[in-house]
């Protein structure tokens, strides 16, 4: 007769399953309230960064060194959280296992920047003034950039490497909140890079670049993104710029349209003829088509030399967008009939000027009248933190190119983004682009939009890197005036209108070979690309794919670079379709 109890054997084992279940639970609680922690340390990294932002502006330096060390404070909590026996054990769980991994990452990459970025720049912010960098107006006191170019030099290395490793980390997870602060914070990293990258060879190239060693020209193009082209859009306004002793000026501001195209074009590699035929080579507005931002600026520089006489030192491209960020510094500016400041700026000239009706050469003579008010402004404004902030925003957002006619200052830009020319691929990355160029003749960009998403893998046994690309007409089925949609109501075979016309390239990894054939193939350099030739109805969106197989891909992360267009570009991770 059976007294109740059960037999030892299966109450041993009852105390196993019940003690594993409590170490489980336990083992849960100690994760998530650990993670909470780690996420909660890296939302105050990023506040203290903001704080610290804040101070610099402001030139409180002492408030600065007292935030500097909570930066360290709170990023190395974060790493300690995330780097213990019980979580790491925890990130081999199918399918959360990857989440622990993106934070304990990411949080790794903050602790390594908060100590080996933010401190040598600190420590020299009294000396040489972070906030303006010596701007002043029209002016740029170039002695203090000497002082910066050592701590700019070991953060701006520091910063990059961080960047490219935060790109690695996956924020395609499964816990919302631990996906929010892996992006948040790998944008924060990637805009301090793209920021003290810029300081940094501002710091180096500026002193010879303003003139410190004889005077210096440069080119200021203007380019429309409602017209893409490969690094913005259509040329409008060029400006020419004087720089000597730091001292700057603005000689004189012209159309696209003073330039009557060329009968016979200039010379163009064959990759550019493929793609974009002879146009970029005989017509200003199209020469940002070339998908070497260096070739570009040579072939504005040499238009404008045979135009004007002016031996061009450099080359200096920017966006709609990047004009806006800068009228935060300035206020609005007034330009004609029309008045536009941070928030309108791109409203007006991409899409109320177009909708007056007027033609393309009264268009770009209004861009031309917006880019002197602008510069008038900026060379007369009185907060240099606020202009330095604004380019820092636009080099960040890839909204700004330069080339130089100098081959020591060309070599520093062809290795930054402001080069416009793809990084070599290593043995961990590798780079792809994806070049957008409008072929509609209006202001239709203004309502496209844009998705990337690329994958890396194995396909029937070959490493392939696939990259899909989304594009959207959303312009209004109400009708728009022929100087925004660019249709000729006289051609019988033309567009109908508020149909878009666009060149979509895909530039693979370097020694890859492409398998899709797309409309157009061509070779740049060592990279294969693919283009296919979209047209689209209104409300209309297609996707288009091309997959890069052999050297190069498949098990190297791919980063994507793309046209800088007005909508934002989604680009995210996706599972590898193979057929």
């Amino acid at each position: 007769m059976s007294d109740g109890r059960l037999p030892p054997r299966r109450r041993w084992v009852g105390w196993v399953v019940g003690l594993t279940l409590l170490v489980v639970i336990l083992a849960v609680g100690w994760v998530f309230f650990r993670g909470f922690g780690a996420a909660s340390e890296l939302q105050n990294v990023r506040n203290s960064v903001g704080q610290l932002q804040s101070a610099i502006n402001d030139r409180d330096f002492a408030r600065a060194e007292q935030i500097t060390p909570r930066i360290e404070q709170h990023a190395a909590v974060a790493h300690d959280l995330t780097s213990d026996p019980v979580w790491r054990s925890f990130e081999f769980i199918p399918w959360l296992g990857g989440d622990f991994t993106s934070l304990r990452e990411i949080a790794e990459i903050t602790d390594d920047v908060a100590t080996n970025a933010i401190t040598p720049l600190i420590a020299v912010a009294r000396e040489a003034d972070l906030a303006t960098l010596g701007l002043s107006g029209s002016h740029v006191d170039l002695a203090p950039l000497a002082v910066l170019q050592e701590p700019l030099g070991e953060s701006a290395t520091t910063l990059a490497a961080a960047d490219l490793r935060a790109q690695r980390v996956d924020t395609d997870v499964t816990i919302p909140m631990m996906g929010d602060v892996i992006t948040q914070t790998r944008d924060l990293i990637h805009d301090a890079s793209a920021t003290v990258g810029a300081m940094h060879g501002a710091s180096v190239l500026l002193p010879n670049m303003l003139g410190s060693n004889g005077p210096r020209t440069y080119l200021v193009a203007v380019q429309n993104n409602a017209e893409l082209r490969s690094h913005g859009g259509a040329v409008q306004a060029l400006a020419l710029m004087h720089a000597e002793n730091g001292a700057l000026s603005i000689d004189r501001t012209v159309s696209a349209h003073d330039f009557p195209a060329l009968d016979a074009p200039l010379p163009l590699d064959e990759a550019t003829v493929a793609l974009y035929g002879d146009a970029p080579g005989r017509i200003v507005r199209d020469a940002t088509s070339i998908p070497g931002f260096a070739e570009a600026g040579a072939m504005l520089a040499t238009r404008w030399h045979q135009q004007y006489g002016d031996a061009i030192d450099g080359v200096i491209a920017v966006d709609l967008i990047a004009l806006q960020q800068l009228t935060a510094a300035t206020g609005q500016i007034s330009f004609s009939d029309f008045t536009a400041g941070p928030d309108t700026l791109v409203e007006v000239l991409a899409s109320e000027v177009p909708a007056t009706g007027a033609d393309s050469t009264a268009y770009d003579a209004l861009v031309v009248q917006a880019t002197s008010a602008l510069v008038s402004a900026l060379l007369m404004s009185d907060d240099p933190p606020a202009v330095l902030g604004a380019l820092s925003d636009a080099a960040s957002g890839d909204r700004i190119r330069v080339w130089s006619v100098h081959p020591e200052e060309q070599a520093a830009l062809g290795a930054s983004t402001l080069g416009g020319t793809l990084p070599n691929d290593t043995e961990s990355d590798v780079y792809v682009e994806v070049l957008f160029n409008d072929r509609t003749g209006g202001a239709m960009d203004y309502y496209a939009d844009a998705a990337i998403t690329r994958a890396i893998g194995e396909c029937h046994g070959d490493q392939t890197t696939q990259v899909h690309v989304t594009w959207t007409n959303d312009a209004p089925a109400s009708e728009l005036p022929a100087s925004v949609t660019g249709a000729d109501p006289e051609d019988p075979e033309g567009l109908e209108p508020g149909t878009t016309r666009t060149l979509i390239a895909i530039v693979g990894p370097e020694s890859a070979t492409a398998k899709q054939t797309g409309d157009t193939q061509a070779q740049l350099g060592e990279r294969p690309v693919v283009q296919y030739d979209v047209t689209l109805p209104v409300g209309e969106s297609v996707t288009i794919t091309a997959t890069f197989t052999g050297s190069g891909t498949g098990e190297q992360f791919a980063h994507v670079r793309h046209t800088p267009m007005l909508n934002q570009v989604d680009v995210t991770r996706a599972a590898l379709e193979c057929e």
